[in-house]
């Protein structure tokens, strides 16, 4: 079985992240599919805002949908975008233009340069699922987090988008895709409370039922081309023709569960 891309730290640094185009594109065609669900960042930000007033850090912010959401939402005195990959920070940034009290800083999850108690509010949406050891990254966020400091972080249902695998391996695309691992194998859905317990009180766990339909064969390969947990030997316009040779023109409809837990340092 194929090693989990999400755990590659070679892919993840660079053909994953090493430009904004490839995350732009797949968050692009899976905003534009999904049907129902609370968009994450707005959900985050309202978390946020529960807890003590002080440095805010983005932990994985990309592209800076959340920072953007938790700059206007809350007004920190200080916020920190917090991304290994240095595309997606620039682009961050661009977007965070005009905020006070904004600072990028580029580093490893595992290892965050920043003082013990430091900072009032973490957040971590859909990113531990990039370490082997999420573990590890919980703890350095206790070690953040000051007294009474509130922890954020967001995954995915293991099983996320399984009708498009289900859809991959029918058409003939790559027919071990729904054998693969889940890209959200080390910190899911359904294990994401427990590590978070090993060492912040969990005080909250939220689910919400997130629906998407993708409405035609174009439309499913625009996402599926840039979804690293298929091999795929073709390019967009190829992967729309032989869906449609195979399996037909959509629509197709599926399902992801986003969960939320918000933690408190001990």
């Amino acid at each position: 079985m194929t090693a989990n891309p999400f755990l590659d730290a070679a892919r993840v640094r660079h053909d994953l992240y090493a430009d904004a185009g490839r995350i732009t594109q797949r968050t692009s065609a899976l905003a534009r599919a999904k049907t129902a669900g609370p968009h994450p960042a707005a959900v985050i930000a309202d978390l946020a805002a529960s807890g003590l007033h002080g440095t805010v850090l983005d932990i994985g912010c990309g592209r800076g949908t959340t920072t953007v959401a938790l700059a206007e939402r809350l007004s920190p005195p200080r916020l920190i975008a917090f991304d290994q990959s240095a595309a997606l920070l620039a682009e961050a940034e661009g977007r965070l233009a005009g905020h006070t009290g904004v600072e990028i800083m580029r580093g490893d999850f595992h290892a965050i340069a920043l003082p013990n108690s430091s900072v009032a509010v973490t957040t971590a949406a859909f990113c531990l699922y990039h370490s082997p050891r999420p573990a590890t990254v919980i703890a350095e966020i206790a070690r953040c987090l000051a007294p009474g400091g509130l922890s954020i972080t967001v995954t995915k249902s293991a099983d996320s988008y399984r009708a498009l695998d289900e859809v991959i391996a029918a058409g003939g695309l790559d027919p071990e895709a729904t054998s693969r691992p889940s890209l959200y194998e080390t910190f899911h859905s359904h294990n994401q409370a427990d590590i978070v317990a090993t060492c912040l009180d969990v005080q909250q766990v939220i689910h919400h039922e997130h629906r998407f339909r993708f409405t035609d064969a174009d439309h499913i390969a625009a996402y599926v081309a840039t979804n690293p947990k298929y091999q795929l030997p073709y390019d967009a316009i190829e992967i729309a023709q032989r869906l449609r040779e195979t399996v037909g023109d959509g629509p197709l409809e599926t399902t992801s569960t986003v969960t939320y837990v918000v933690a408190a340092r001990r």
